[in-house]
């Protein structure tokens, strides 16, 4: 249970500062304590831990939750399995579910965990980190919790969840306010506070914009440019831009406050983008795969949308006929080719017309992709100096979060392991003022 801690050479990587074990299951979510040296955990051990740095350099859990579910919860009809009690929780019941999602709100000290039942349930931590009460149990989704976020300002709690909706609830009487359905599951969430303004992203690929009202919402656009399922998302109020990243290994930048729908495509990870960070400061972003992929992105550049790729009955270099084009196959007695399209240009080629790779940073392909001759001999290599920087977690990463002021981010995921970074070195020391190593 205690945490490994691990020095810290001089490098241009992220350094490990120290790796904390002992959850039973995979950790859903792992958030730094600001200001302090204490991580919080939600696990699907149907565990809540607050992690405090002891003086020997170890982290040791300060709060160790079991949740469960209340007597007025159960009767609401939430399948969960039957465990025996817990004296911890403090709760009347002997159901347990596990944890699914978390929000901290520091200046209140009030914890939002989501469970795999749809319930969301409210506690209050003490200064010392030392104790946890639970407040109430929200009734917000019919299944999983997926995303939770807490206004203060409107004393609202948000989430989603795998019953297809975003709720939102009032936090000081308990009830619903508003509900809002989509087509398939909504896997994560981002919400403007001034505006009131909710980001979903949901399974079908989709992120819908939503206004949310005391008791209604409106549709004002839904974003489509995902080939899969959306993972994860980041809103910056400042700049307006959102980022998503998704199934498809992709992260794609919405430039929803230039009014004009300019999209970036950033290509570099091999597998699910887990989680998103926007340093807003030295406007670099961070975004972590679910093979433990880190990639460190340049967004303090000029860069190029991507093309739309064109359609073609034929090559648009050579002109030959594409496999459906019966008719031009039949006139020139020729057999059909294969069609493909090139990622600079977006024109559509043959396999003949486009055999050459090259990577082509500035439009955010990191590795090497099927461009035309004609755009393969018209990248320079100063165009393929990479605008990214790609470290190894050494571990599977479901979830990420940062304390930008101090240049620290969490990982964690379903090996069970929560891991510290110190990501100075990779996103500039000016972020961590008053962070000192320990």
């Amino acid at each position: 249970m205690a945490a490994e801690i691990h020095s810290r050479p001089q490098s241009s990587r992220p350094v490990l500062l120290s790796k904390i074990e002992g959850h039973q299951d995979a950790v859903t979510a792992a958030l730094l304590i600001p200001k302090e040296d204490g991580v919080i955990t939600a696990s699907e051990d149907r565990t809540i831990r607050v992690w405090l740095k002891r003086d020997s350099g170890q982290y040791w859990p300060s709060i160790y939750h079991t949740m469960a579910l209340d007597k007025e919860t159960e009767a609401r009809g939430w399948n969960s399995s039957p465990c025996a009690s817990n004296s911890r929780t403090g709760l009347l019941t002997t159901v347990w579910a596990p944890c699914s999602a978390m929000a901290y709100h520091h200046d209140s000290r009030r914890i939002f965990v989501g469970q795999d039942n749809g319930a969301v349930m409210e506690f209050h931590v003490s200064e010392d980190f030392n104790k946890m009460n639970f407040i109430k149990t929200y009734p917000a989704h019919q299944n999983r919790v997926t995303a939770i976020i807490f206004s203060l300002a409107t004393e609202w709690v948000i989430s989603t969840g795998h019953d297809k909706c975003v709720s939102w609830m009032c936090t000081r009487s308990g009830n619903m306010l508003g509900r809002h359905f989509f087509s398939s599951w909504a896997s994560c969430l981002q919400y403007d506070f001034d505006t009131q303004y909710a980001f979903v992203g949901d399974y079908s690929g989709q992120i819908t914009l939503l206004k949310l009202e005391q008791s209604t919402c409106s549709v004002i656009t839904t974003l489509k440019g995902h080939e899969g399922s959306i993972a994860c998302l980041w809103w910056d109020p400042i700049q307006r831009l959102l980022f998503s990243g998704a199934s498809d290994n992709s992260v794609i930048m919405w430039d929803i406050g230039g009014r004009k729908g300019r999209t970036l495509l950033l290509q570099g990870h091999h597998d699910r983008v887990q989680a998103l960070c926007y340093l807003q400061l030295t406007r670099q972003l961070v975004s972590c795969s679910s093979d433990g992929g880190i990639a460190v992105w340049n967004m303090d550049v000029s860069r190029e949308e991507a093309p739309q790729w064109l359609e073609s009955d034929s090559c648009q270099k050579c002109e030959q006929p594409f496999f459906w084009n019966i008719k031009q196959m039949w006139d020139t007695k020729t057999l059909g080719l294969r069609q493909h399209h090139c990622r600079k240009c977006g024109q559509a080629v043959c396999g003949k017309c486009s055999s050459k790779r090259s990577s082509y940073p500035v439009m955010g392909f990191e590795f090497q992709v099927r461009v035309c001759d004609s755009c393969y001999d018209s990248i320079k290599d100063e165009d393929r100096t990479s605008l990214a920087t790609f470290h190894e977690g050494k571990h599977n990463i479901s979830h990420m979060s940062m304390d930008v002021a101090r240049g620290l981010m969490v990982t964690c995921g379903t090996d069970r392991v929560v891991k510290i970074w110190d990501m100075t070195p990779v996103v500039g020391c000016s972020l961590a003022t008053g962070f000192s190593p320990h």
